[in-house]
């Protein structure tokens, strides 16, 4: 199943990659990616069950809650995940 969830915070390409990185530790995740200019995370798995809130849960204990639910621990947590991707993302650049 594929589904599109639209979030708040994502601000740049480490936002992206904190929210990539724990969404594919999710049981039987075969694809996750993140538009950042448009705030969309995109979610590929098996099946047919709705696993939006198990994914939208993911989202929010990040930072990154569903549009309409920003908070400002949620604005504060995304800063901080951001800089967490950034950080991951530079580590994975340098290793190669």
């Amino acid at each position: 199943m594929n589904i599109i969830l639209f979030a708040e915070n994502i601000k740049c390409h480490g936002c992206a990659n904190t929210i990539v990185k724990n969404l594919k530790k999710k049981k039987d995740v075969e694809m996750a990616a993140v538009d950042v200019t448009e705030g969309k995370v995109s979610i590929s798995y098996p099946g047919n069950e709705d696993r939006s809130e198990e994914f939208s849960d993911v989202l929010r204990s990040l930072g990154y809650p569903p549009i309409g639910e920003n908070k400002l621990i949620s604005n504060v947590k995304s800063y901080a995940s951001c800089m967490i991707g950034r950080l991951s993302k530079d580590e994975n650049e340098n290793q190669k």
